[in-house]
């Protein structure tokens, strides 16, 4: 028998388009709810954990530090914060705590504030004495928001090798590979700052697998990767020869063995240094998965490490949408980082891209039946746009052809974002204050005359 996901008689009126995006964004806002900073670190953070400790120093950095942070005080007991607290985060996310100081600097691409930020963190670990505890709340986005240029590099340097591997569509592993090797902070490098002063670390994780030395380049965890795997990572993508001379020949002395290693597993500095895993991709799905089954959607994990070309992973979804028999309302759900190899200069971010090759793919393979598809970032940006993402349609491309442009060369142009807000398909969140990744819904019903009210 064929059944239909239904709705409170008082919203039929509308089109099932739109109420199934309605409900795809229901479901996104449950991944995102559970990815809250400030009930992550509160389930985590226990006054016991301060107790040998004189004195605790508060650094937060990422798109979550506010909120992290914020929790972090109410926990730690009266007098024995050392000072005032640092929380370091992107412009959209600055909230003003008490006894915090908060700087707003640069993603997804460093600036001047996220230096000195930086700079203001190094100087503060290192002035921890070895009775005291550094707790440290990373989130994702702290690559970018503290960088802290090794050597020589400067500021203009680093950002202009991060732009061309963001610009190549390496992998978020190879990107930190390569910053980890260009910073003093990253890769390890906080950590040997911080000694022998004691360093806990509570960690929201953007990185599939959760993988800790990923999470914001890992500046608190011990590094596997070499120079020689960051030279190879620029040669790979093609950039080698882009990237400044200053980079290329530091990185090069690293290899040599001039200029000393990433901390390695072995380091002793890692002696004092413990981590707690506080919020992930994961526990997102899980709850968006939960989300859809109350709405009464039949549910499916397509994917809880979804990575690879964006526009790709958006037409294998619609080809695996088709084998499924449409004979009741089906959330396939799906969690992960795709990426974007630019070729042309149009705006967008993954998502977005992802969203609209998504609304192409379902045309091209005759995807039947009533759908709707969203991909959004759970901090409510995607790449350098003001919008987490996009959620399309059936109707969705008929929407751009009737606003007189073309969804096929915008696609090719990377423009997906001009081509979203002419459908009225971009998806607008605002900063969530949160950031675990990219999530998926895809919601497909059977197609049934339905009674009109």
């Amino acid at each position: 028998m064929r059944w239909l996901r239904t709705w409170p008689e008082s919203r039929r009126i509308e089109p099932i388009e739109t109420l199934m995006k309605q409900d795809a964004l229901s479901i996104f806002q449950a991944g995102v709810t559970a990815a809250d900073p400030y009930l992550a670190v509160k389930r985590h953070l226990v006054p016991a954990l301060f107790d040998p400790y004189s004195k605790v120093h508060l650094i937060a950095f990422g798109k979550a530090a506010c909120a992290m942070a914020k929790a972090a005080q109410e926990i730690i007991p009266d007098g024995m914060m050392a000072g005032r607290g640092i929380a370091v985060t992107n412009y959209e996310n600055i909230i003003s705590i008490d006894n915090i100081d908060v700087f707003g600097t640069g993603h997804p691409l460093p600036d001047a504030a996220g230096l000195k930020a930086a700079q203001l963190i190094a100087e503060r670990v290192q002035q921890a004495q070895c009775n005291e505890l550094i707790l440290v709340l990373i989130s994702g986005g702290g690559s970018a928001l503290i960088p802290y240029p090794a050597g020589q590099i400067s500021l203009q340097e680093k950002i202009a090798t991060t732009d061309l591997l963001l610009a190549s569509g390496a992998a978020i592993n190879q990107i930190n590979c390569v910053r980890k090797h260009l910073s003093q902070l990253k890769g390890g490098g906080l950590a040997k700052l911080a000694a022998p002063a004691h360093l806990h670390a509570l960690i929201l994780s953007d990185v599939l697998g959760d993988d800790l030395s990923a999470i914001a380049s890992g500046p608190t965890v011990a590094d596997d990767s070499t120079y020689a795997d960051a030279i190879d990572v620029l040669k790979t993508k093609g950039i080698w020869q882009q990237v400044p001379d200053k980079v290329r020949q530091y990185l090069q002395q690293g290899r040599l063995g001039a200029i000393a290693e990433t901390p390695k597993p072995d380091d002793d500095i890692f002696k004092t240094t413990r981590h707690t895993l506080v919020g992930s991709n994961a526990i997102s799905v899980k709850a968006m998965l939960q989300a859809a089954r109350n709405l009464g959607y039949e549910t499916e994990l397509y994917s809880d490490r979804l990575y690879g070309e964006a526009r790709e992973e958006a037409e294998k979804l619609a080809v695996h949408a088709k084998t499924l028999t449409a004979n009741k309302p089906i959330a396939l759900l799906a969690g992960g980082e795709t990426t974007v190899t630019l070729k042309g200069n149009g705006r967008g971010g993954r998502n977005q891209e992802m969203a609209l090759a998504f609304a192409l793919a379902a045309e091209q393979h005759r995807l039947t039946g009533n759908w709707a598809f969203l991909s959004g970032g759970t901090d409510g940006r995607d790449g350098p746009t003001d919008t987490a993402g996009g959620s399309v349609d059936p109707d969705t491309l008929k929407r751009m052809t009737q606003a007189g442009i073309n969804p096929i060369d915008l696609l090719e142009n990377n423009d997906s974002y001009t081509a979203l807000k002419a459908s009225g398909d971009l998806l607008m969140t605002g900063a969530t204050g949160t950031n675990v990744a990219d999530l998926q819904i895809l919601l497909i019903q059977p197609t049934l005359k339905i009674k009109k009210y």
